[in-house]
C-alpha cells in the first residue's frame, strides 16, 4: 500500500530521499513541501507535480492543518530538527528524520521520550546500514563467519578535498551553527560500529584536533579569498574547485543554484563563503579524531577519522575468534579469513547501481517505506531509539576530546 509523505526541507538530502517516489510511485508520494529558498521550492513542486496550496515557505505552516499525509520527511539543518519533529509527532506523524537527531543531547532524549510516548514511527538516516556492503558483513557475523568479534578497526576516510568543501567552508564548519564533526559526520559510524558490534558500550575515550586548516598554515601572501589574487598553489584554490571544476554537485553549491554557468560560480565565490581561503573562515571543526571504546565482554574498537586522503570512503577489520574481515567501501570487496581452513575468500558485494551512499540511500527509503506498511519491525530499521542511545557515543567522544581524552563511563 502506498504511503503518502510531506517534506520539510528540500537540500540535497530531502531531494534525494523524496525523488524515491518519482521511480517507487507504489511506495511512496509526496504531497506537500515545506522550503524557504523559492527557487528550490518551484523546482520541487514541478517535479513531484504539486499543487500550489500544497507548498510553504516554512515548515510552521505544514502543522497548522489537521494531519494530512501518513508521514513527514524532516532533512532541514541540524540545529532546525528539534522543533518540527517535536510539531509533528504531537500531530501523530511517522517520520523520516535525518542525521544527526539534534547538536544537544538534552534534545536528543527528548525527541526519543516524545517517539516512544506518541507509539509513532521514527526512522533516523543512518545509511551506511542499508548498504549492501555492510549488510552482508553483518550478515556474515550473524551467521559466526568470524566467531565472536573482539577487536575492530574502523577508519572513516573524510577526503581533503570533502572537508575543504563542507567542513572549512561549508554549513558544517562550525560547530556552534552545526555539530561537532564527530556527531555531524561520523554519527553514521557511531550507528555501524555498535550495530556491528551489537553490544552495550562501557566506555570510551578520545583525541583530536584542527591541526591543518586554521590560520597558521596560512601562506604568507594569502588574501582573503581566492579571487583576490592569490597566487599560491593551493589544491583549495576555488577557482579550479568550482568554476573549473567538472562536479556539478560542487558548482551547484557554490553558486546555490542548479547547473549554474562558469560566470554565475565565479561571481558566487567571489562574494560567497565557497570562496574564501581554506585557512582564514571561521571553522573550528577537528580535521582528524581518534575514539577507543570498550564494549561489553572485552570487544575493543578504535574508530579513526582523518580528513587527510584522497578519497572519501570507509575502510575496516573484524577480528574475531574464528576469522577476520576487511573491507574497503571504495573497491566493494569483503576480504574474509577462516582460521580454521586458514583460506582467503574475496567476496563481491551486491551492489546497487545509481543510488547514493553505496546502495544506502535506496535501502534507506525501501525499508522506511516497509516499516510504515508494517512489512518490517523497528529492529530492521535504524529507529530512533536506538539512534539516540548511538549518538550518545558522539556526546561522550566530544566531551572526552574537550577533556583531553579522558576516559568517560557510560
Amino acid at each position: 500500500m502506498k504511503k503518502t509523505a510531506i517534506l520539510i526541507g528540500a537540500g540535497q538530502r530531502g531531494v534525494i530521499y523524496a525523488d524515491y517516489a518519482l521511480t517507487h510511485p507504489q511506495d511512496l508520494e509526496i504531497v506537500g513541501v515545506a522550503e524557504p529558498d523559492e527557487t528550490r521550492r518551484e523546482q520541487f513542486r514541478i517535479k513531484h507535480n504539486l499543487p500550489a496550496e500544497a507548498c510553504f515557505a516554512s515548515w510552521q505552516d505544514v502543522f497548522t492543518r489537521d494531519k494530512w499525509a501518513d508521514a513527514v520527511m524532516i532533512c532541514t539543518q541540524d540545529t532546525m530538527h528539534y522543533e518540527p519533529f517535536m510539531q509533528a509527532v504531537e500531530k501523530g506523524y511517522d517520520m523520516l528524520l535525518e542525521k544527526p537527531l539534534s547538536p544537544s543531547e538534552r534534545e536528543c532524549i527528548e525527541m526519543a521520550e516524545a517517539a516512544a510516548k506518541a507509539g509513532v514511527k521514527i526512522v533516523v538516516c543512518h545509511v551506511l546500514r542499508y548498504t549492501p556492503l555492510f549488510a552482508q558483513v553483518k550478515q556474515m557475523i550473524t551467521d559466526g563467519a568470524i566467531g565472536d568479534v573482539v577487536t575492530f578497526v574502523h577508519n572513516e576516510n573524510v577526503g581533503d578535498i570533502h572537508h575543504s568543501h563542507s567542513f572549512t567552508r561549508g554549513n558544517w564548519r562550525n560547530t556552534k551553527e552545526s555539530s561537532p564533526m564527530i556527531l555531524q559526520k561520523s554519527c553514521h559510524d557511531m550507528d555501524i560500529i555498535q550495530w556491528l558490534v551489537d553490544k552495550k558500550c562501557i566506555s570510551l575515550s578520545s583525541y583530536g584536533a584542527l591541526t591543518y586548516f586554521n590560520a597558521k598554515n596560512k601562506p604568507a601572501n594569502a588574501p582573503l579569498r581566492c579571487t583576490d589574487g592569490c597566487t599560491e598553489n593551493c589544491p583549495y584554490d576555488a577557482r579550479k574547485l568550482y568554476v573549473q571544476s567538472e562536479n556539478e554537485w560542487f558548482r551547484g553549491v557554490a553558486a546555490g543554484k542548479a547547473n549554474p554557468s562558469n560566470a554565475e560560480v565565479e561571481e558566487s565565490i567571489k562574494k560567497g563563503p565557497y570562496g574564501r581561503c581554506v585557512f582564514q573562515c571561521d571553522n573550528d571543526v577537528v580535521d582528524h579524531q581518534v575514539v577507543n571504546l570498550s564494549f561489553e565482554d572485552g570487544v575493543t574498537v578504535i574508530f579513526s577519522m582523518t580528513s587527510f586522503t584522497p578519497e572519501t570512503s570507509r575502510s575496516f577489520k573484524i577480528m574475531g575468534t574464528k576469522g577476520q574481515i576487511k573491507a574497503h567501501t571504495q573497491n566493494q570487496m569483503i576480504h574474509h579469513t577462516d582460521f580454521i581452513t586458514r583460506e582467503e575468500k574475496e567476496i563481491p558485494v551486491n551492489r546497487v547501481d545509481n543510488s547514493g551512499h553505496d546502495g544506502g540511500d535506496l535501502g534507506i527509503m525501501q525499508n522506511f517505506c516497509k516499516y510504515l506498511r508494517g512489512e518490517i519491525d523497528a529492529s530492521e530499521v535504524s529507529e530512533i531509539a536506538v539512534s539516540a542511545q548511538n549518538h550518545r557515543l558522539s556526546f561522550k567522544a566530544e566531551e572526552s576530546r574537550l577533556a583531553g581524552g579522558k576516559c568517560i563511563a557510560l
